[in-house]
């Protein structure tokens, strides 16, 4: 459970960094989230 928390908290201080970035920037950078995520979920749904 500590490690989820981890990861939230960490999610969380990324996207502030990230919001605070000059629009082009920022796009790319939340492009780059959604890439990570879209791995993450992937890879948990193939151990299904």
């Amino acid at each position: 459970m500590s490690e989820e928390n981890d990861d939230r908290a960490g999610l969380i201080s990324r996207l502030t960094v990230i919001d605070q970035q000059p629009l082009q920037q920022r796009a790319a950078a939340f492009v780059q989230i959604h890439d990570e995520l879209r791995s993450v979920l992937d890879s948990d749904a193939s151990k299904r």
